[in-house]
């Protein structure tokens, strides 16, 4: 194997931490949290205490001010167990940094310390019963009013952290005229007349994940509520489009994470299940076919490394964060796919987290942009136009 040079002394004593935060506060309760549809509000409160949400963010605002690969750590620790209930890495990694970025003075001073400890669990509303991928198919409305304020109408579907959220980052038109250059992004809290949760939906995997559908009916959102305030509105898409390539590149760490997870657990179940006498792993298709995939997640590691380097130096363009989404969500599923059939009918069965990692990866292709999605993006890079 080759030996990583991303992590430093640091990183991996933080490594070493997060797993036992992991080993105490998550691993005995994900099979409970699973069979309710959501994880237990708590364990935001302990991770906040402990310093591990909004880490990235600047001490002045609750954060540790900590590189993008201590980030990088917790999502792959996350991926290695299988623990797909757990939200941090959209509240810490994609809500924060939008308000860190876009969001004024008083917006960061309100929300970010809240987020950083817990207080606050956040969620970005984007997709749409009739809007996924296609962010500029997005139909909600967001009309200023005479007052200032904008009065917010539609509805929002896979929403993750849906349920808990505290803060709701909206994708709305504020100018439906105008198309995506009509697009902004409005800062909307639990509680707000015509803001209700509804139900939480029932999915093929991340069952401990809550995901909801957000419905908003008249919302009368405060001007100070628009993110960035008035030099920001009608310019959601721009924001949207410029915190993607880091969102897309998440979802590559993850999968490069839980398809290695797959082949060590499946390294180790073909040593101790015998077949026709000898153990699975003595066969040659078995040991042929990890080498295989122990290959191909060794090649998809490198490359995604490469693109956190890239991320550390704010140098990972939209093509190449698509690209390692695309490969590594594929990839990924490929890889369950055929460790659940060195597993044979074992792996069909719940308890086994191989098959849990089988479910929770196929959403991996869609979220995010879906791959057919990234592929259109990298073919323009290439100069390949398209309608």
């Amino acid at each position: 194997m080759i030996k990583r040079t991303l992590f430093n002394a640091d990183h991996e004593a933080f490594r070493d931490s997060f797993r036992k935060f992991i080993e105490k506060e998550i691993a005995p309760h994900h099979e409970a949290w699973e069979e309710q549809g959501f994880v237990d509000r708590a364990v935001w409160s302990k991770a906040g205490e402990n310093g591990f949400l909004c880490m990235t963010l600047p001490e002045a605002w609750g954060g540790c001010d900590a590189d993008k690969l201590y980030s990088v750590v917790q999502m792959e620790e996350i991926g290695r167990t299988g623990f797909t209930g757990i939200g941090f890495g959209l509240h810490s990694e994609i809500v924060a940094p939008y308000i860190l970025h876009y969001g004024t003075e008083a917006q960061k001073q309100k929300y970010l310390p809240r987020l950083a400890s817990g207080e606050m669990v956040g969620a970005i509303a984007m997709s749409e019963p009739a809007a996924g991928s296609d962010l500029q198919g997005v139909k909600s409305t967001a009309i200023k009013q005479a007052d200032g304020s904008y009065l917010l109408n539609g509805s929002k579907t896979f929403i993750t952290n849906g349920w808990h959220a505290d803060l709701v980052i909206v994708v709305a038109k504020t100018d439906p005229s105008a198309g995506a250059k009509g697009t902004s992004l409005l800062l909307v809290e639990r509680g707000m007349p015509g803001f209700e949760k509804g139900k939480r939906l029932k999915k093929l995997g991340m069952k401990a994940q809550d995901t909801s559908e957000l419905f908003f009916d008249n919302v009368r959102v405060p001007a100070d509520n628009l993110l960035g305030g008035a030099a920001h509105e009608n310019r959601g898409f721009i924001c949207l489009m410029e915190q993607l390539p880091w969102e897309r590149l998440q979802i590559a760490i993850g999968a490069v994470a839980a398809a290695q997870a797959a082949i060590d657990w499946t390294v180790d179940y073909t040593k101790e299940r015998t077949v026709f006498g000898q153990p699975v792993a003595a066969f040659q298709n078995t040991r042929y076919k990890l080498a295989e995939l122990q290959t191909e997640v060794q090649v998809a590691r490198v490359f995604v490394d490469k693109c956190c380097e890239l991320v550390a130096v704010d140098q990972l363009d939209t093509a190449t964060a698509s690209m390692a989404k695309y490969w590594c969500s594929d990839l990924q599923c490929k890889v369950m796919d055929e460790c659940v059939q060195l597993f044979g009918g074992y792996g069909y069965m719940w308890e086994y987290p191989i098959t849990r990692a089988y479910a929770d990866a196929r959403v991996q292709r869609i979220y995010g942009g879906t791959n057919e999605i990234m592929k259109e993006v990298i073919s323009r890079a290439m100069g390949l136009g398209g309608r």
